[in-house]
């Protein structure tokens, strides 16, 4: 693996992992006791027009089955319920409650924290290598 390579996988494995420890801190000292997995799942259920199980498996790229047991821990967690709808009783809705919309309030507050400061910083809207590099970046991954 040439030198460029090895950098650019040492520096995205640090980003990635950085971020998800600064974000899994910053939740707990807020007080929500769920892991980052399961944040994904409650903004997938959020961002789903009609939030079933099949869309929202699809949404975050996983099987229905694994998402079964993940709502599973949300619903006994007092995060989600889950409905049948009456004129299709095969389909199962995800629906977040209360306690789910105040910890994805907590989440997206998180988000504007971190962006802020790394405009602050690093003054990232001046730099427009920075900004097509990160567009580059991003469109590669969700392919």
């Amino acid at each position: 693996m040439s030198e460029a390579k090895k950098l650019i996988n040492e520096l995205l494995v640090e980003i990635f992992n950085r971020i998800l420890a600064i974000e899994e801190e910053a939740l707990r000292n807020a007080g929500v006791a769920l892991s980052m997995t399961e944040i994904h799942v409650l903004e997938a259920v959020g961002n789903v027009p009609e939030p079933s199980m099949t869309l929202i498996a699809a949404k975050l790229g996983i099987t229905v089955g694994s998402l079964t047991t993940s709502v599973a821990t949300l619903a006994n967690k007092g995060f989600v319920i889950r409905k049948r709808p009456e004129d299709d009783r095969r389909k199962v809705l995800v629906e977040l409650t209360p306690a789910a919309h105040k910890t994805l309030e907590i989440h997206s507050k998180f988000h504007e924290k971190m962006i802020d400061s790394i405009f602050e910083d690093l003054k990232v809207e001046e730099d427009e290598v920075l900004l097509a590099s990160l567009r580059r970046v991003a469109t590669y991954f969700r392919k």
